[in-house]
């Protein structure tokens, strides 16, 4: 709560006006930064004036961001994005779950009835992409590679259906 405090420019004291305690401001944070990513996400998706292939990197770049932010600005990084915790569980797989959707509904042209399953090899690779940040850079380029190749897969003439 003291780090809360400080960042905010208040005293412990005043912080507790706003949060009833630690649990609660991280909740909040983390419901905060989730909301943000996913707005970020769909505007990409609705982007009329973009491709597919760049939707996806750009929605998928949405969560690529919000983990590499995270890890810059943040020692607790890890505890809000953690599925497994008690305390934010629930809001990462919710976050997961919209941001699937969002994935999926962006690919039903490519992909049709198999939207749901290349949606969620996309987000594994998102996943996977954030194991390793030490060059941000480098995610973000196997992102596109990776999105890439996953359409250009759908999208061969007599390719596998």
């Amino acid at each position: 709560m003291d780090d809360i405090a400080t960042a905010a420019g208040m005293s412990r004291a005043a912080a507790y006006q706003y949060v009833r305690n630690k649990n609660d401001a991280y909740r909040r944070l983390a419901q905060r930064l989730f909301a943000e990513s996913l707005d970020r996400a769909r505007a990409a998706a609705d982007d009329p004036n973009a491709s597919t292939r760049q939707r996806l990197v750009a929605v998928l770049d949405a969560k690529l961001e919000l983990t590499l932010g995270l890890h810059r600005d943040s020692p607790h990084a890890a505890e809000l994005l953690d599925s497994s915790t008690k305390l934010v569980g629930d809001l990462v797989e919710a976050y997961t779950r919209e941001l699937t959707d969002l994935v999926a509904h962006t690919l039903d042209d490519l992909a049709g009835p198999r939207a749901h399953a290349v949606a969620d090899v996309l987000i594994a690779l998102t996943r996977g992409l954030e194991a390793d940040l030490t060059d941000p850079d480098l995610p973000r380029q196997r992102l596109r590679d990776g999105v890439a190749l996953v359409v250009a897969g759908l999208t061969r003439p007599g390719g596998p259906s």
